[in-house]
């Protein structure tokens, strides 16, 4: 329950973006700086240390931070433009990334499920950006500002993977948050976004730290260690069936019989990434996606 609790409430994400009066990267700014006290606690109730870091540590957690402040950006960014269902799975698009990136690195083809999670993550994304672009060009370039994110993401996995071993992960979320939020509140500001709440008040934003942050990966946090990376991939796809559904609800976002295969296949890519031993490591927990 712990695990699909977790992935239904980080679905619950894009609404809340949808729904705040800020900007998207402001909202990306309040959804770390609002939880951080929450982190902190968290962190010192489970033991973790929150100083005595090494300086080449914060080093790498500054540069994985900075890749995590640019996959909210531009993820959140996406929300805005294209659908719910889309925005969800791209922007978990970074498994799929560091299963490539595995490959690079071990000097290795491909096996087995792996050919098919390549050409699944390909066709499914390939559809998918198609049948945005017959919606408009902006549902096209939301798109791709998820996809961008997924790549973000990956950066962060990869960047941050021995620094969640030595710190353990809230203490590791805390200082994410405490690099991430200058950078987002700076790229708020040259873009010109309003960084206070208007009419919406700070529903929205409390609810998507709330989602986002505290529950979603709190629970993902405690169930993770229960499961194999199979189970943790299919439970992910809750994600995307979750947003899908209250996209159509709420927004109006009918998805055709060629969506429908799209995220499918990507879906299934993306369960076979998750599940794949990987060559890059030890990383960050699966499923804490942006």
């Amino acid at each position: 329950m712990a695990l699909l609790a977790g992935n239904v409430a980080l679905a619950l994400g894009p609404w809340a973006v949808r729904l705040a009066d800020t900007g998207p990267v402001s909202a990306a700014f309040w959804r770390l700086f609002l939880a951080l006290p929450f982190l902190a606690l968290l962190a010192r109730a489970t033991g973790q240390r929150l100083g005595g870091i090494p300086a080449k540590t914060l080093t790498m957690i500054a540069i994985g931070s900075t890749a995590f402040a640019l996959d909210l950006a531009a993820w959140h960014y996406g929300i805005g433009l294209t659908r719910l269902g889309n925005a969800t799975l791209f922007g978990n698009a970074g498994s799929i990334v560091l299963l490539f990136w595995g490959f690079v690195i071990s000097r290795t083809l491909p096996k087995g499920l792996e050919w098919l999670a390549i050409v699944f993550a390909l066709g499914g994304s390939a559809i998918l950006l198609g049948e945005s672009l017959e919606i408009s060009t902006a549902t096209l370039v939301g798109d791709l500002f998820c996809l961008a994110a997924g790549l973000s993401y990956a950066v962060y996995l990869l960047t941050l993977q021995d620094a969640r071993k030595q710190i353990g992960a809230w203490s590791l979320l805390v200082w994410v948050s405490l690099f991430a939020c200058p950078v987002l509140l700076v790229l708020a500001l040259a873009m010109g976004e309003p960084v206070l709440p208007g009419a919406a008040g700070w529903g929205p934003l409390v609810a998507l730290a709330l989602f986002s942050q505290l529950v979603g990966q709190g629970l993902l946090v405690f169930a993770l260690r229960h499961f194999s990376p199979l189970v943790i991939g299919l439970a992910l796809l809750t994600q995307p069936a979750v947003a899908a559904l209250y996209g159509y609800g709420v927004f109006g976002e009918v998805l055709g019989v060629w969506d429908i295969i799209g995220m499918l296949m990507l879906g299934c890519a993306l369960v076979v990434a998750r599940s794949e031993k990987p060559k890059t490591g030890p990383g960050i927990a699966p499923g804490l996606s942006a």
